[in-house]
């Protein structure tokens, strides 16, 4: 499927799964826009790999937990391209600490990042899709299912397919789809937070598929979302673990 002329913002498009998915639109041939937070080589490395494939990318520093600084990101996506067809919400964060250790701001900060973020994204995003387009949130199978030291993100991730759930009806009378795409363990530098990394790795491995999911693989999902084919599938969280979650545990 080729995206030609159309304009896509992925946020925390970077770095891992972001740039994976930043990549996989450019090389369909979007022109394609990231947020970055404090890498500012990662960004410059991402933005140049992006730009080799013949597309124009634009990336801005930006802290989503900022509702200036959201807002801002999107002037600077309209005065680059003057429209939006794609966003893709992928930007996360979190405090790896169990419920009873963990404080209140770290609870703002996360769900600030991961689910409020995505709706103000949204609202703005809504300005630049005058002539429909597609939203895609990025969540993970523990908005359902309990993980170690994964409290304030699992909480977010729900809330944020909560939000993809009500977008879908609200913004459907825009031409707008919203979706989700959850993935399972996928090896990333984010998983160097967590202090079960290498449980979580073989956990990732011994799956149906027999492989672990790549970043690829929730790419080529989101890109799926964003086709025609994909047009009467609204509000659905599309799961891309290899089978890991059909297992009874």
């Amino acid at each position: 499927m080729r995206l030609d002329g159309k304009v896509a913002l992925v946020t925390g498009g970077s770095r891992g799964i972001g740039k994976a998915i930043a990549m996989d639109l450019a090389g369909r041939g979007a022109d394609v826009a990231f947020n970055y937070l404090r890498n500012h080589r990662a960004a410059a490395e991402t933005a140049e790999e992006i730009e080799s494939l013949g597309v124009r990318c634009l990336r801005t520093r930006a802290h989503l937990g900022d509702q200036s600084k959201i807002s801002a990101l999107f002037e600077a996506v309209d005065t680059e391209f003057g429209r939006l067809d794609i966003l893709v919400n992928n930007a996360a964060t979190g405090v790896q600490r169990p419920a009873l250790e963990l404080e209140a701001k770290h609870w703002d900060w996360t769900l600030n990042v991961n689910a409020k973020a995505a709706w103000l994204c949204s609202v703005e995003a809504c300005e630049l899709m005058r002539d429909g387009g597609h939203i895609v949130n990025i969540t993970s199978e523990g908005s359902r299912r309990v993980l170690p030291f994964y409290f304030s993100v699992g909480v977010s991730k729900s809330a944020l397919e909560a939000v993809t759930r009500y977008l879908a009806v609200e913004l459907a009378p825009r031409g707008i789809s919203v979706n989700a795409v959850s993935g399972g363990y996928v090896d990333t530098q984010a998983l160097d937070h967590f202090p079960t990394k290498q449980d979580m790795l073989e956990a990732g491995r011994n799956i149906p598929a027999g492989r672990m999911v790549t970043a690829a693989d929730i790419a080529k999902a989101v890109a799926f979302l964003c086709s025609p084919d994909a047009e009467m599938i609204r509000g659905q969280v599309l799961v891309v673990d290899g089978g890991a979650t059909l297992e009874a545990s």
